[in-house]
């Protein structure tokens, strides 16, 4: 079975930066494509970021492009998200999810998911 386990959060000022990761087990990493979501409290679930199996698509919401950046090392097993510029409006527990199939900005078309980190930036 897959597990995803993300790790990295934490609190940070306004302009900071933090890198998330997260690692899957149990399954071939590199056949399937990552997605990073946040939600924050009262509001859905939010797509953030996807990138396929092997890095060649990737897509952002608005909100994040230019400071936000994905990647992945197949040979690690890990999705990293690389923060940068963050600002308060970003504070929410942040998960990331897999799906067999390509690269998707819908969260209902995961088929596993992490059990969340939270990431907090304060002004």
């Amino acid at each position: 079975q897959v597990q995803l386990v993300e790790s990295g959060g934490g609190s940070v000022q306004a302009g900071g930066s933090l890198r998330l990761s997260c690692a899957l087990s149990g399954r071939t990493f590199s056949v399937y494509a990552m997605g990073w979501f946040r939600q924050a409290p009262g509001k859905e679930r939010e797509f953030v970021t996807t990138i396929n199996h092997n890095g060649g698509i990737i897509d952002y919401v608005d909100s994040v492009k230019g400071r936000f950046t994905v990647s992945r090392d197949n040979a690690k097993n890990t999705v990293y998200l690389q923060m940068n510029s963050l600002k308060p409006e970003d504070t929410a527990v942040y998960y990331c999810a897999a799906r067999l199939k390509g690269s998707s900005s819908l969260p209902d078309e995961y088929d596993y998911w992490g059990q969340g980190t939270q990431v907090t930036v304060s002004s």
